[in-house]
């Protein structure tokens, strides 16, 4: 008999504690329909009958899931539900998007300003006048000089030919075209000016700069063998140098011809400054993903030093176009679209998005001028869409809200068994 009494008193526990989940299940749900935002609005905006098509719309087979979850729906909201959810509408108009791009640059020098020294003889390089790279020459500075049999010979010939036309009073074309000779093998008008007042060839040819610059490269020493292929030094003009920026494969379109750019090189001592773009490379460098555009800038001091890293900032704006705020867009990664207002309702409108920066896109189609939009508190307003599109916003107004930002749902109650007969019964 005791233990029989020891099992009803644990059934009519469970039975207690069984209605006691149940009640404190109903009266969270309760509590969650009076806090969510939409459960007023979608009693006020859906007839009963809606119900009904609201529940058979929860019965759509598994296989058009996928698709449902994605369709949105117009959403109906208050004055007060938009105050209390911050949505912030605004209207849409045009306006002209300006672009930052950066992009690194370096200081090159001009192309069209350096020189190649070659000599025209083939012989020895007996004596060097410039023997550092970097060494500042003028132009017509001896910079080597050259020992070389066959402008000595040359040298020889023309004099002998020159005595013989004197001694004999007539002119002879052979004089001239031995000078001719002598100015292709690189000597100068004053140099063979010199050699017929002394009578005597000189042994060694002298190699003058053939403009002002900075010696970058010094290809021989004294001694070196060298023809007229050889290189002897190279002279750069670095009062005006170039500058190449790299621009970014995705901002190319924004850079043309004649573009302006504040150029900035701190190390240089030299305060920012503005240029044009003069020339645009027609390829792009494959490891970087970017095009080479091409400044001409004057250097009269020589701070801008070849090889000196800086930055090139251009300022782009295009024709006015429809913009709106980037909050305002909601982006599924299949389609963009954004809120429209019309007529107290917000109707979800896909959109086709150009270009895109930090607080604005611009907006190619989908919208037109004047029409309202949501520019802020969408997300909410995106997820209330979505939850009457698959149905399962019909659940607000039968009891069952989804759960809020931050909040989870509580565990359904579990099904109360019966209980068994009285011992007595």
């Amino acid at each position: 008999m005791t233990a029989m009494r020891q099992r009803a008193f644990v059934v009519s526990l469970v039975s207690v504690m069984a209605t006691a989940a149940v009640l404190s299940g109903a009266l969270w749900i309760q509590r969650a329909r009076e806090g969510w935002p939409f459960a007023a609005q979608t009693q006020s905006a859906r007839p009963p009958a809606a119900d009904a098509d609201r529940a058979s719309m929860n019965t759509v087979p598994s296989s058009t899931g996928a698709a449902a979850s994605m369709a949105r729906v117009p959403v109906d909201l208050a004055a007060d539900t938009l105050q209390g959810l911050g949505i912030q509408i605004e209207t849409v108009g045009r306006e002209s998007l300006t672009e930052t791009i950066r992009a690194v640059a370096t200081v090159a020098p001009d192309e069209s300003r350096i020189s190649h020294v070659h000599t025209r003889v083939a012989g020895w390089v007996e004596q060097l006048d410039v023997n550092t790279t970097g060494e500042a020459v003028q132009a017509g500075q001896p910079l080597a000089r050259v020992f070389s049999q066959e402008l000595l010979s040359s040298q020889t010939e023309y004099l002998a030919a020159r005595k013989a036309t004197t001694l004999s009073g007539i002119s002879s074309a052979v004089v001239a075209s031995g000078r001719t000779r002598l100015g292709v093998l690189g000597m100068t008008p004053a140099d063979i000016d010199a050699i017929e007042a002394s009578g005597e060839p000189a042994r060694l040819v002298t190699v003058v700069a053939p403009r002002s610059g900075v010696v970058v490269n010094r290809g021989v020493t004294v001694g070196t063998a060298v023809d007229p292929s050889t290189p002897l030094l190279t002279v750069a003009d670095l009062s005006s140098v170039w500058v190449l920026a790299e621009v970014p494969e995705t901002n190319i379109p924004s850079v043309r011809v004649g573009s302006l750019a504040m150029l900035d090189f701190p190390a240089s001592g030299r305060a920012p400054f503005a240029a044009r773009v003069n020339f645009l490379y027609p390829t792009l460098t494959e490891r970087t993903r970017t095009l080479r555009v091409r400044f001409s800038v004057a250097n009269p001091r020589g701070t801008l030093r070849p090889g000196l890293y800086g930055t090139a900032t251009f300022e782009t704006s295009g024709a006015p176009t429809i913009t709106v705020p980037r909050d305002a867009v909601v982006d599924t990664g299949r389609q963009q679209h954004v809120f429209v207002a019309v007529d107290g309702r917000f109707e979800p409108r896909p959109v086709s998005l150009g270009v895109q920066l930090a607080d604005r896109v611009e907006v190619r189609s989908g919208l037109e001028m004047g029409e309202r939009i949501v520019s802020s508190g969408v997300f909410l307003l995106d997820s209330e869409s979505r939850l009457r599109a698959t149905g399962s916003a019909g659940g607000h107004a039968h009891g069952t809200p989804p759960a809020s930002p931050g909040q989870s749902r509580p565990p359904a109650a579990a099904p109360v068994p019966p209980a068994p007969p009285h011992p007595g019964h």
